[in-house]
């Protein structure tokens, strides 16, 4: 068993690291975590498992379809830059030959399992699932035992396995074809092993689940306010490769299908204004502090593809934070632009409330399911390092600024007048140090409130005042 560290340390950008100086400059404040993308380049099928020992593992598809990786850093950021190792390579002949695809690592009764696609040497689209097993503490330096191939009962292209326990019972969901593309589910009896027939739960039925091919694939779970949520992946690997969402109660019997209900539209899928494209093949994992729910995906940033983009290596490993609706659902927003993650920011004195731009003029509103429209950038200040601004999530290069003391959200012109009026200064929440104020860059003592759910740069003189202009990051 060989292995190597292959991919080189990145630093993170000098906006990243300015802005979490910006952050650090008031202590008080304790921000949400916030990540840099693309996270890992040329990771398709990403998958990351936070364990107890207080590390994340990750593993993904490499482009050359060759072997299987593992990384594990304290952190989601860390990453990036952690060494790389081989823990399994493709067969010289037969099977497991070809096509090593989608990896995803579980720990299960004290023993690690990494589940896996692969072809054969002389028949590379006999795709078959396969698992392997460790007993070692650390996976990336123990041994790995194949366990062979998980069985279905039903012999045709298979991959895509995940596992989910549930009420004390282990679940497998996996993507097979008969004759499309469908996600199954079914009772285990061991890490390797099903158990009883599987079921269907979800067909490319919709215009967005069959565009090129007739899709749905990479299923992930996450379990939330009392409900199951499963999402897949659907069409194409290019532009049109999409998610779609599965819902049932978490008190439902799993394994019938009237349990499950199926989104009609894609809940994440390729936005133009942010060049990502064909987001998909997503897993889910917890921030550092165990607060926040986090997606983890793979998209492309551009379009156009030259030949069969199964074989286009660009897919890139991308995280972002999720939010969840008034109905207990999880809203995916969009894949956002390269770069720091964007923040929501709550009012203070109307919790439920968040600022947003609508028609781009900046209010507050709560129940936001347009996430991107309530998601800001803080980036260095246009007009001074010293200060912030805020960058639209949805729309990259247009800004929260000033004009004639009401907000708006406007694309810069690259003006002094422009950046003074879109540069703020961060300050400890005017009514709560547990918060944050933004103080006009170029009109001192005036500062970003609410005022009848709109926003202005206005000075504050009363206990109300300052409240109106103090806000939580999200």
């Amino acid at each position: 068993m060989t292995r190597h560290a292959s991919f080189p340390k990145r630093m993170l950008p000098l906006t990243v690291m300015a802005v979490a100086l910006l952050l650090a400059a008031v202590p008080a404040l304790a921000a949400p975590p916030q990540y840099t993308n693309s996270l890992i380049l040329q990771r398709a099928d990403a998958h990351i498992y936070k364990h107890t020992d207080g590390y994340y593992y990750f593993t993904a598809s490499v482009p050359e379809y060759d072997r299987i990786i593992l990384r594990r850093a304290t952190s989601i950021q860390g990453l990036a830059s952690a060494q790389e190792t081989v823990i399994w390579r493709k067969h010289a002949s037969g099977e497991m030959g070809a096509h090593i695809w989608a990896p995803e690592i579980h720990f299960i009764g004290g023993k690690w399992y990494i589940y896996f696609a692969a072809g054969a040497s002389n028949d590379i689209w006999r795709i078959r699932m396969y698992a392997l097993e460790s007993s070692s503490a650390n996976p990336l330096t123990g041994s790995w035992t194949e366990k062979g191939r998980i069985s279905t009962g039903l012999d045709s292209f298979s991959l895509d396995a995940t596992t989910v326990e549930h009420n004390g019972q282990r679940y497998m969901l996996w993507a097979q074809s008969n004759p499309d593309s469908n996600v199954y589910i079914a009772k285990m009896s061991s890490p390797i092993t099903l158990a009883g027939a599987a079921v269907l739960l979800t067909k490319p039925e919709y215009s967005w689940e069959i565009q090129g091919y007739r899709v749905n694939e990479g299923p992930a779970v996450i379990k939330k306010n009392g409900k199951i949520f499963v999402t897949y992946s659907a069409s194409k690997t290019d532009d049109r490769y999409c998610l779609g969402l599965l819902t049932a109660s978490a008190s439902s019997d799993l394994l019938h299908p009237a349990s499950w209900t199926k989104s009609t539209v894609p809940v994440l899928a390729s936005n133009v204004n942010t060049s990502q494209y064909g987001p998909g093949h997503n897993s889910f994992t917890v921030s550092e502090d165990g607060q926040s729910d986090l997606l983890v995906y793979h998209a492309r940033n551009y379009k156009t593809i030259s030949g069969d983009p199964l074989y286009d290596p660009n897919r890139h490993t991308r995280v972002q934070k999720i939010y969840w609706n008034a109905d207990g659902t999880p809203n995916f927003g969009i894949p956002l632009a390269d770069g720091v993650t964007p923040f929501r920011f709550k009012s203070y004195n109307k919790p439920t409330y968040v600022i947003r731009h609508w028609e781009f003029r900046g209010k507050l509103e709560e129940n936001v399911t347009n996430l991107a429209d309530s998601q800001f950038r803080l980036v260095p200040g246009l007009a001074a390092s010293g200060a912030v601004s805020l960058e639209s999530a949805n729309y990259p290069g247009y800004y929260l600024r000033h004009k004639n003391f009401e907000v708006w959200v406007e694309k810069s012109d690259g003006s002094t007048s422009f950046k003074n009026d879109a540069s703020f200064y961060r300050r400890t929440g005017l009514a709560d140090s547990g918060g944050l104020s933004f103080e006009s860059y170029n009109y001192p003592g005036r500062y970003l409130r609410h005022s009848n759910f709109l926003l202005y740069v206005q000075a504050v003189s009363t206990a109300t005042d300052s409240a109106d202009a103090t806000f939580i990051t999200d």
